[in-house]
């Protein structure tokens, strides 16, 4: 499903070449469940946004389900990312002036797909059935998360990316909405990939890939549980 190579991102700070991420190599096959974690600065929500197409490696590739970013414009990623990717934020991104259904909707009415019943559908799934109706800043983080996370899967999406979705929120709802979304990912198969700093959030994944320095320093559960379709190639000290 995912599969990167040679992967390298630099900016230029203060003319200076920095490099964020230096030689990634790895591959996550359909259905994985993987955690991302390092220290601040270590380049994790890089490597997602490189991932997710949302960004361009300074060297080095990114296949999402057969299609090489790199090789997209603009306008075919965007298409791409709209068929095939779901996103969950730590700071929610819901448009305050829609209500939770019509927030769930959205993606679904961009894609000219029949949104109601799916966004209902959606909204009970994550235990908000009844709130369909309220804006955003009537809704607890918690249940802000919970719309996002309906929002993210309304289109069925082939990979689901998470920037620290647990990061606002206390310890018992954060661990409501990784339930979900281990839910989620188990009952459509979605492919789960997720960034952290929580190393007990880290844990619920069936693989840990660790980054220093921007580099892999460790990949834990990927070769020994092949059944789960998770595949390692070039980590640094596997």
């Amino acid at each position: 499903m995912l599969r990167c190579a040679s992967l390298t991102k630099t900016y230029l700070s203060g003319g200076r070449r920095l490099t964020v991420l230096k030689d990634i190599t790895f591959q996550v096959e359909p259905g994985a469940f993987v955690a991302i974690v390092g220290p601040s600065g270590s380049g994790k929500t890089t490597l997602l946004g490189l991932l997710a197409g949302l960004d361009r490696p300074s060297a080095g590739t990114v296949h999402l389900d057969g299609d090489e970013l790199g090789a997209l414009d603009e306008d075919r990623r965007a298409q791409l990312r709209g068929e095939k990717i779901g996103f969950v934020f730590q700071s929610f991104q819901l448009i305050p002036t829609l209500t939770a259904r019509e927030n769930v909707q959205v993606p679904l009415e961009l894609r000219g797909d029949p949104a109601a019943p799916r966004a209902t559908e959606l909204l009970a799934r994550v235990g908000l059935g009844d709130r369909g109706h309220h804006y955003p800043a009537q809704l607890s983080g918690g249940e802000q998360q919970r719309v996002a996370l309906a929002r993210a899967f309304s289109t069925r999406p082939k990979v689901l990316f998470a920037d620290e979705p647990t990061g606002n929120l206390d310890a018992r709802t954060g661990a409501t909405i990784i339930d979900l979304m281990t839910e989620l990912n188990r009952d459509l198969g979605t492919t789960l990939v997720l960034v952290t700093h929580d190393l007990d959030l880290a844990g619920r994944a069936r693989r840990t890939i660790r980054l220093a320095d921007g580099e892999i320093a460790a990949d834990t559960g990927a070769g020994s549980h092949p059944e789960h379709g998770v595949t390692l190639s070039g980590a640094k000290g596997a």
